[in-house]
């Protein structure tokens, strides 16, 4: 775009208007800058907030930094609440969903009835540490509690199950790690489909690999919940899971054009100690250790911890020393959060990081992809779709 913009064929009605509102040491070149800069900025507003005619209402409960919620977005969706109460993931989403408020007061707290709106789907990545393999060994190590008898995080989705025996959404898409189903020798899964069955839910899951969409291997279950009484059975006899799709990306469709700031590389002394610890392990036939890719490679699953040393996910850096971390935005397109979903809120640039390097990189470790969220999403709204024809309901479609 040139930096000099020239207009033409502007009427003597509106030439008056600007040099009316000309203050004394205004040019009428800086009017036409602050004109064209509130009028972009009215676009983009309008663009990533206006969904007045959303095709179905959601709340967003451990939401995170907002993977749910972009997700379920992109499928004409409207968020009706949000909850989350870590201060810096809160932080991060407030910024991101411009003007949308979220509670950070313990679920478990919330005045269910009063406080929580009523809305057609019911979206919670509940807490996945206390069921995740790396979760149960550090615990079991330390002597600590487990999966539902974790007194902190455990018990989270009994808050689930109060709110959806309250709300009676239609619609439930929870998720959590792979290892869901097999933690407490299937007895915690048998837990969760028979509290879901009594509420009047009919249990679909699959366990998705995030693979098909971003460079990164992160298997995570899904389960969707159709409320039997809201869906006729021959509706719910039609929803299904879609095949993932077939594509691969590779690692370097997320990296960085030209090296990074020098500050993400491993110190020689983290470095030393990463490599003694994994030779350590090797000896003792262990499979503990870092893991060194290029551009052509597909990473671990990112966790919560990469701030510590980065070790699941280093990136060879052919012209350093010593192999690097990724960076917080690396860090974000390896989870999905791709320019496609920052412009849709208003940021062409990419998503602004307002928190730590630290923080930023829990957030993405213990967030949900977005992608995967959309896809799963189609899956619902046919469903949805469905149900609103039989009501005569008629929207007017924000699909993507």
């Amino acid at each position: 775009m040139p930096k000099d913009l020239l207009v033409r064929n502007v009427s003597d009605e509106l030439v008056s208007l600007l040099e009316s509102n000309l203050g004394p040491a205004d040019s009428m070149n800086t009017l036409l800058k602050t004109v064209i800069s509130k009028g972009a900025e009215a676009i983009s507003s309008q663009e990533s907030q206006d969904q007045s005619h959303a095709d179905f209402t959601f709340i967003d409960l451990f939401a995170g930094i907002g993977g749910f919620h972009l997700g379920m977005r992109a499928n004409g969706g409207k968020c009706v609440y949000s909850s989350e109460w870590d201060k810096y993931a809160a932080t991060t989403y407030g910024t991101w969903f411009k003007g949308h408020k979220i509670d950070t007061r313990d679920i478990r707290t919330i005045d269910i009835k009063r406080e929580i709106p009523k809305h057609d789907v019911l979206l919670a990545g509940f807490p996945c540490q206390p069921f995740s393999i790396a979760g149960v060994s550090k615990k079991n190590s330390m002597g600590r509690t487990h999966g539902f008898e974790d007194e902190k995080q455990g018990n989270l989705f009994f808050a689930i199950a109060e709110i959806a025996e309250e709300k009676r959404p239609p619609v439930m898409i929870l998720e959590n790690v792979k290892n869901l189903k097999s933690h407490d020798k299937g007895n915690t899964w048998q837990v969760i489909q028979d509290i879901l069955d009594k509420s009047g839910y009919q249990v679909f899951h699959k366990v998705i690999d995030a693979r098909h969409w971003v460079p990164q291997h992160r298997e995570r279950i899904f389960i969707v919940c159709l409320r039997r009484g809201s869906f006729l059975k021959s509706e719910i006899a039609q929803f299904e899971f879609s095949e993932t799709p077939r594509t691969a990306p590779k690692l370097k469709s997320i990296l960085h054009a030209s090296p990074p700031a020098k500050k993400y590389m491993l110190t020689d002394g983290l470095w030393a100690y990463l490599q003694a610890y994994a030779a350590k392990h090797k000896a003792k036939g262990n499979g503990f250790g870092y893991q060194l890719v290029g551009p052509n490679d597909v990473t671990r699953t990112i966790s919560a911890r990469y701030y510590k040393d980065g070790s699941e996910i280093l990136i060879d850096q052919p012209e350093w020393i010593n192999p690097r971390r990724l960076t917080p935005a690396e860090a974000a397109k390896l989870m999905g959060f791709n320019s496609k979903f920052s412009k849709s809120l208003g940021f062409p640039g990419g998503f602004p990081q307002v928190v730590s390097d630290t923080q930023a990189y829990k957030q993405f470790g213990n967030s949900v992809s977005p992608l995967v969220v959309e896809w799963v999403g189609k899956d619902v709204k046919k469903i949805l779709d469905l149900r609103n024809q039989r009501l005569g309901r008629v929207y007017s479609s924000n699909s993507k």
